[in-house]
């Protein structure tokens, strides 16, 4: 698998159609949300739904390598939940970096990374290497204090794990603005481990992609939010938001059931706000005529894409015409 640029795991987000996108635009690979093996044992509607993304995705030649990322805090359940989806996928990750409340209450992600929890957390990662037949990786934080980090990198990579990936940033620090990552931190573990080590954090453009490759030496760079708003990132373009929205909102149409209604929505908004926090001054102008067009565009499509959801006669290719002609009307 090329690891050099990597789409993050994403909660409700990282979804087939927008995995697609994101492979159309320099991604090499992509990874699925964080699944809960516990709902893939026991909620057949949430198995379901997961299995048509990977299946479809196994068909497809950009729907692959995918790594579905996993969480947990039972060798034994982790393990029976990532066989069922081992053979619609390449790798499986270990969540130890969700930093969110429901990941503390279910002690589990970044709530892991207490040494406590180390003996528990190797025998994770060894579990499912001795019984699954494609790689493990691990995705973790920053440790506190900073210096466990490359203790417990040593200690993953005994486990099994294949690569980690380094949000460089503590569990505490859920949001960009409590500060920067690190990004000394996944140099040192560059040093420091036989494996290859991915850079996530830091990231909101293509020349920060270029500068935190140099900075860290890193392996490959994972991105999650500025990816969200600007799914080219790894093209080295800003696309236009309407455009771009039209892109994804084919794909959705050509794969429906994959992502629902309001999450597409939310991947349309994150395309126009993006605009607003990432172009210079000079072309601020020529965003705000883009934006109108965008909004316009938001309403027209999502229109044709709810007649599409709501007629499941309408074959695909109706669809895609339809959101096309829509998209030629926005922009005459």
């Amino acid at each position: 698998m090329d690891l050099s640029y990597i789409s993050a795991p994403m909660i409700n987000q990282s979804d087939l159609p927008f995995r697609l996108l994101v492979r159309q635009y320099g991604t090499t690979l992509t990874y699925t949300q964080m699944l809960h093996p516990e709902r893939l044992l026991e909620d057949k509607d949430y198995l379901d739904f997961h299995l048509r993304d990977l299946e479809i995705a196994s068909r497809l030649g950009e729907g692959r390598p995918v790594v579905v990322q996993v969480c947990g805090n039972d060798p034994e359940v982790v393990v029976r939940g990532a066989r069922k989806v081992v053979g619609l996928c390449d790798a499986i990750d270990l969540n130890l970096g969700c930093p969110q409340d429901h990941a503390r209450e279910g002690h589990y992600g970044g709530y892991l990374l207490n040494p406590s929890d180390w003996p528990l957390v190797t025998n994770i990662v060894s579990s499912l290497n001795n019984s699954l037949p494609i790689p493990i990786s691990t995705k973790i934080r920053v440790c506190t204090p900073p210096h466990l980090t490359l203790q417990l990198a040593h200690k993953l990579e005994g486990a099994g794990s294949k690569w980690i990936t380094l949000h460089a940033r503590s569990v505490c620090a859920r949001r960009r603005r409590k500060g920067a990552a690190n990004l000394d931190e996944v140099r040192k573990l560059m040093g420091g481990v036989g494996i290859p080590v991915v850079s996530n954090g830091n990231v909101r453009c293509w020349e920060d992609v270029q500068k935190n490759k140099e900075e860290t030496g890193a392996g490959g760079i994972m991105v999650g939010e500025t990816l969200l708003g600007n799914p080219c990132l790894f093209a080295g373009v800003t696309p236009d938001p309407a455009q771009i929205s039209l892109e994804y909102l084919s794909l959705c149409a050509e794969y429906p059931d994959t992502v629902r209604l309001e999450k597409i929505k939310t991947h349309i908004r994150h395309f126009v706000e993006f605009q607003w926090y990432v172009v210079q001054p000079a072309r601020l102008r020529l965003a705000a005529i883009s934006l109108l067009h965008s909004y316009l565009a938001q309403w027209l499509i999502l229109s044709s894409l709810l007649t599409v959801l709501e007629n499941p006669g309408i074959p695909p290719s109706a669809s895609l015409s339809m959101l096309a002609n829509r998209s030629r009307r926005v922009r005459s």
